[in-house]
């Protein structure tokens, strides 16, 4: 099973959970939940209010809207962000995922709630047969991994 239910303190929230906007739509869009202004420049977070579930082998990878750069002068500031499995319901946020994003233009933005910012695509991952067994569980949240 994969999917995506409402983080701790945004049950309450009037929101709906990221669904594909056609049928052969790979990505889910990821919503803003609260307004967000983002200075020329500048690189903030933007809540979702979401958490996803995965299976063992699987990551959800999240990208930018195609809109974004031409409408916004906005972007995801690493390409692409990472979900993994082990995120899901941490103790430091309980999984929510937030959207990091960049202001690459002149102008301040302003970014309304319920806007549409980016889209999370599941996908299967390998390992290498050849890896040390790996025992180490998460320790936080949001960039934690190899603190």
């Amino acid at each position: 099973m994969r999917g995506f239910e409402k983080a701790k303190g945004f049950a309450q929230c009037d929101f709906e959970l990221p669904h594909r906007s056609t049928t052969h739509s790979a990505g889910y869009d990821l919503s803003l939940v609260e307004d967000l202004t983002i200075p020329a420049g500048a690189i903030r977070y933007g809540k979702t209010g979401v958490k996803a579930y995965m299976q063992d082998d699987e990551v959800l990878k999240i990208y930018p809207r195609s809109s974004l750069p031409s409408r916004y002068h906005l972007t995801i500031p690493n390409n692409v962000g990472i979900i993994d499995k082990d995120y899901y319901g941490n103790p430091d946020n309980d999984g929510h995922i937030l959207v990091s994003l960049w202001n690459f233009g002149s102008e301040d933005i302003m970014l309304r709630k319920g806007e549409r910012v980016a889209q999370g695509i599941f996908e299967k991952y390998l390992t290498s047969p050849d890896e040390k067994v790996v025992n180490a569980t998460r320790n936080g949240g949001f960039g934690s991994t190899g603190k």
